[in-house]
């Protein structure tokens, strides 16, 4: 027996490729066309940014790497601020996206961890 998957099996493998990847750079073209026109917008007001659009700042900032990457310039910090609530709410807005990108990859990771025992158990029963 060869440890080759059939021929059969190759599409499947590319198809289920294509559809985990697809979503991911709808999401990110979304994520980007988002973020130009929030970026936009705040740029035309002339108050001072505060807490709220610190925040607000703070979690889009790791979305704008795409975007600086293909050349697109991204305000990602108002120099016309309040000073100390908004470095405080930009603060908490890029720790705050942190905290849930990174508690969703290890949630994510748990999950592949607790299938691959189960399926080493299962394994083993045989």
């Amino acid at each position: 027996m060869s440890n080759e998957p059939s021929p059969a099996a190759r599409p499947n493998l590319f198809l289920r490729i294509v559809m985990r990847v697809v979503p991911i750079l709808l999401l990110a073209f979304l994520v980007g066309w988002t973020l130009n026109r929030l970026s936009a917008s705040m740029e035309r007001t002339a108050q001072p940014a505060g807490f709220g659009r610190g925040m607000l700042q703070g979690a889009l900032m790791p979305m704008a790497m795409p975007n600086l990457i293909l050349g697109r310039d991204v305000t990602i910090y108002s120099i016309n601020n309040t000073g100390r609530t908004y470095k405080i709410g930009f603060t908490a807005g890029v720790n705050a996206c942190g905290a849930i990108f990174f508690g969703f990859c290890f949630w994510r990771f748990d999950r592949w961890r607790g299938r691959a025992r189960t399926n080493g158990r299962e394994s083993a029963q045989k």
